[in-house]
């Protein structure tokens, strides 16, 4: 009778630990949320909906704001491209925003609903604006009907307009992959499988979102009709908003964990102030909290790795530090090994993200010295003029294609190939495919095959080209078709590079900081930006001697953009051996559960 109730409670407690998920998630209401009721594909299409709705929205703004200053507010393209590159920028530093306030205080649900409403009501303020005072007189803003002039107020405004944008979209941004990856219990095989596919379909929302708003919203605004496309966008977003928030009910949470800040600053200061200590032989004299929680709320414990040794002092147990019966313990002088190991797990993660920051100087060519390349090509197909701005549309095609390629053809080839090469069976179950620092380092490797197939293209533009030209747009006959592989290239190494960033700072960031690990993604880009601009100014004032105008004048076919190219080709090399240096140096993080079976795998793998 007794063996029986035991059994009979051991199956009861079975039942319960599949009913809950296992990694902390909780329901809106803040208990465990149930498996089969939240979460899951139910909840991830949701968002990948929203994403993709929600980027159509920011990239209707976007894509075309420069040629709105220029015609609409009568801006120079200097200052024109000088606003656009502040507001951009502004939108990456509010992704951290973001971030912050979601990690810390607010949680990913509440902060993506928050920015969203306020992403919204800048659209519209924006629609608005341009609507009533800007698009004055009416019909004006294409290519040949100038707008009349703005008083400084109805300026304001819509500066006021487009930097609610920004505050909207940059806050929302970094949280909503995150809250995408939280739908599902990484401690579940499926749901751990489903999760990394994920951030693939991911990905490929926001890049269908942009396909749409870069072509058919792009017509309208370059055609002049800049308060209809606004609108649209204006639409498209309150339209997601409205389908995150109907999915409420399905979604899992985990609970913020506190300010970030003041648990780094106590690690850094409990290890100074333990300096002189002679450092700590083994695991045992390291103090954690007991039980099942980890000292930082709302997070899976994470397990000692060895590294950043100084660190270790600051969990280092000292009888001045802890009273063991009152369980007091002084955060300023004695820190648990979960927070000492919060600080280690950034630490490793900042040279991986630094080394991404030039593969970004390589993406962001594509807005920029990619369309001026294509400007100086044939553009005419037939009867059809090709707008060279449209040729990413082939980038975006690219990620699609790499995309399911790679989780249908490529991913399951491999694990069959790793599992049929396993010596027993915790390796065979251990199995899988690429891991993201491999496929990272995959999209540096086409990166520089895509600088290399500009170069090529660039070299026998210049042949074809009438040198004696003023002007160099449309002065070479060759197809700006040609173009096309370096477009491909550059999309199928954003779905190595970038998703495979996504996943990597998702799954090593600590549970407390899975939000600054997407923001992370967002800054790199940012930084890209910047180091691209910073590239193109040493060159032009190294190669600008005498009368040589430099690589990348006005006129192209003046300049030798072809070595400008070949530079970027360089650069990412030497970026990628610093970047496998890295890699191969790199600790994984262990949390509690997670890596239960294993806890001697620290590293990716390269």
């Amino acid at each position: 009778m007794a063996s029986f109730q035991v059994s009979k409670e051991e199956k009861l407690k079975e039942n319960q630990e599949e009913r809950y998920t296992l990694d902390g998630t909780v329901d809106m209401h803040g208990r465990p949320a149930i498996r089969g009721k939240t979460g899951r594909w139910i909840a991830g299409n949701i968002i990948l909906l929203n994403q993709g709705l929600a980027t159509l929205a920011f990239f209707g703004v976007g894509v075309n704001l420069v040629l709105f200053l220029t015609r609409v507010l009568q801006q120079n393209n200097a200052d024109a491209a000088n606003s656009v590159s502040k507001w951009t920028g502004t939108v990456y530093i509010f992704s951290l925003v973001g971030a912050f306030l979601s990690d810390s205080y607010w949680g990913r649900y509440r902060t993506c609903a928050i920015f969203q409403v306020i992403f919204v009501i800048g659209l519209a303020a924006l629609s608005l604006s341009s609507h009533l005072f800007l698009m004055k007189p009416k019909g004006c803003g294409d290519e040949t009907t100038a707008c009349a002039q703005h008083s400084s107020w109805e300026i304001g405004l819509f500066y006021i307009s487009i930097y609610l944008v920004a505050l909207g979209n940059g806050g929302y941004q970094p949280n909503i992959a995150t809250f995408g990856a939280d739908q599902f219990d990484e401690e579940d095989p499926k749901e751990g499988h489903s999760k990394v596919a994920f951030f693939s379909y991911f990905y490929l929302a926001l890049n269908l979102g942009s396909l749409f708003s870069n072509t058919i919203l792009g017509y309208y605004e370059n055609s002049g009709m800049w308060a209809i496309g606004f609108w649209a966008s204006t639409a498209f977003a309150l339209a997601a908003l409205v389908l995150f928030l109907a999915g409420t009910t399905r979604y899992r949470h985990f609970r913020p964990c506190g300010n970030p800040i003041s648990r780094f600053t106590q690690v850094i200061v409990a290890a100074i102030r333990n300096w002189r200590v002679e450092g700590p032989q083994s695991d045992y004299e390291l103090f954690e909290v007991e039980g099942k929680e980890s000292s930082v709320t709302g997070s899976r414990k994470m397990l000692h790795t060895h590294g950043f040794k100084f660190l270790d002092r600051a969990a280092f147990i000292a009888s001045r530090d802890f009273n063991e019966k009152q369980g007091y313990y002084n955060r300023w002088r004695l820190c648990p090994i979960s927070q000492v190991e919060e600080v280690k797990c950034i630490l490793r993660l900042l040279p991986i993200w630094l080394c991404t920051i030039i593969y970004s100087v390589v993406f962001t060519q594509m807005a920029s010295i990619f369309v001026e390349q294509g400007a100086a090509m044939k553009t005419k197909m037939w009867n059809f003029e090709i707008p060279p701005a449209s040729m990413s549309s082939f980038d975006i095609l690219s990620v699609a294609v790499v995309i399911f390629f790679y989780r249908r053809v490529l991913d399951p080839m491999v694990t069959k190939i790793k599992k049929s090469g396993a010596k027993d069976l915790t390796e065979t179950k251990d199995s899988k495919g690429l891991t993201e620092l491999q496929r990272m380092g995959i999209g540096y490797v086409i990166a520089v095959m895509a600088m290399l197939s500009a170069g090529i293209v660039e070299n026998y533009r210049r042949k074809y080209a009438r040198i004696d030209c003023t002007n160099c747009e449309g002065s070479s006959s060759l197809s700006i078709v040609w173009q096309v592989p370096q477009y491909a290239l550059i999309g199928a190494s954003e779905v190595f590079m970038y998703v495979g960033q996504l996943e990597f700072f998702n799954d090593q960031a600590p549970d407390g900081l899975k939000s600054f690990g997407s923001a992370l993604c967002m800054t790199s880009i940012s930084l890209g930006n910047y180091v691209s601009s910073l590239i193109v100014s040493m060159v032009m004032r190294i190669s600008a001697r005498d009368d040589m105008p430099g690589w990348i004048p006005i006129n192209l076919n003046n300049g030798h953009l072809d070595r400008f190219y070949f530079l970027l080709a360089g650069l990412t090399i030497i970026d990628l051996a610093v970047y496998m240096a890295c890699a191969k140096w790199y600790k994984s993080a262990k949390i509690e559960g997670k890596y239960v079976e294993d806890t001697e795998k620290e590293d990716c793998g390269v």
